[in-house]
């Protein structure tokens, strides 16, 4: 059971890693919203984990919709942007249609950008808040940029960036915000690999639930903190 309660909202949390965060943080005591493209299916998950869990339409990619999460959901203290896709599995950098760019970067990292601006002005004015992007290796230059999925590991990078840089902003506000690289896990994404959401949300969740003195602007593999 936390020990401050906290609202928190999941993007992409109907389904695999999302599901798996939103399920972790209700059963740590916290209010869980779940968000998801369709309203039914974000109500469905939100039902399944129980009071206290609720569910929102939120199309990451439509400025409207998302105005009209946050108008609907009110104060949101924990932000875990886990919404996102990989449509470019073994293209070549060289290669690529653009148009396949154009449209992981709009949902993988314009996407995160904009629920990110839609949530946190408020936690700095509140004083406090925890921002998760939920990130990738192949978004590093530590661990390997991929270019078998060069729009994807574009896309991961540029989030990482954002995160460094919603980190200098908001320094000192109370609000901390980092990426995590959850390593690869059995969802629809990647139905092949051997570590289940569940176990991948651990990392997610201690990164969502840091104590105030808790770094801002790194990077979690696991429970550890990793290069750029």
């Amino acid at each position: 059971m936390a020990t401050v309660p906290r609202t928190v909202l999941v993007t992409g949390g109907n389904r695999g890693l999302g599901l798996a965060v939103a399920a972790l943080m209700h059963a740590r005591g916290h209010r869980v919203v779940v968000a998801a493209r369709e309203e039914e299916a974000a109500r469905k998950a939100a039902a399944a984990l129980g009071e206290g869990a609720s569910g929102v339409a939120l199309d990451i990619t439509d400025p409207g919709s998302v105005a009209r999460a946050a108008a609907g959901t009110g104060a949101v203290d924990i932000l875990v942007n886990n919404a996102g896709v990989q449509l470019d599995w073994g293209n070549a950098p060289s290669a690529i249609p653009l148009d396949l760019v154009e449209r992981t970067l709009e949902v993988n990292l314009l996407g995160s950008w904009r629920v990110a601006q839609a949530f946190v002005p408020a936690m700095v004015r509140r004083g406090w808040g925890r921002v998760v992007n939920v990130s990738s290796g192949t978004g590093t230059f530590t661990i390997g940029i991929a270019p078998q999925c060069p729009a994807y590991s574009v896309s991961k990078a540029s989030l990482n960036a954002l995160t460094v840089m919603l980190a200098k902003e908001t320094e000192g506000s109370g609000v901390l915000v980092n990426a995590v690289n959850p390593g690869l896990v059995r969802t629809r994404m990647r139905p092949e690999a051997e570590q289940s959401p569940e176990a991948a949300a651990e990392a997610v969740v201690r990164a969502a639930n840091l104590p105030d003195d808790g770094p801002s602007g790194v990077l979690f593999r696991r429970d550890t903190v990793v290069g750029w």
